[in-house]
């Protein structure tokens, strides 16, 4: 809700998961591209949504720190594992006017909603959370 997705928008999503929300994703913004790091859950999440017929998805299996820098610009960035600081890969991949919301802090976690403007970004502190922390591969 926090990205104000309305349709037709290009959303990177970091943190595949079960695919619940990369399919909420597929059905509103229609183009998403999905990053999981653990490759069960990766390979899961893709049949189940394949089975559904969820075309507009594309899948990569690594550490979504980096994003997807050949896809980049995004419309949208969505989050689902906390991270201590917000990974500059991801605010460069941001479009003009792209948003991204992430869960930020450690034992103590915010959802932040950054917005890159022509001039720079913009954070705004939504709400306490408590997510599993974003795995980075060394």
């Amino acid at each position: 809700e926090a990205l104000g997705l309305r349709g037709g928008e290009k959303v990177l999503e970091i943190g595949t998961g079960s695919g619940y929300q990369t399919a909420v994703l597929a059905e509103i913004a229609g183009r998403v591209w999905t990053i999981e790091i653990v490759e069960a859950l990766a390979a899961r999440a893709r049949t189940v949504l394949d089975g559904l017929g969820y075309a507009g998805v594309r899948y990569r299996v690594g550490d979504g720190w980096a994003g997807w820098p050949e896809e980049a610009p995004f419309d949208a960035v969505c989050v689902t594992a906390a991270a201590a600081e917000i990974p500059e890969p991801l605010t460069d991949q941001l479009a003009v006017g792209g948003r991204m919301i992430i869960p930020v802090g450690t034992a103590m976690q915010e959802l932040v909603l950054v917005r890159r403007q022509k001039k720079g970004l913009t954070k705004e502190r939504l709400l306490p959370v408590r997510f599993v922390p974003l795995i980075r591969r060394s």
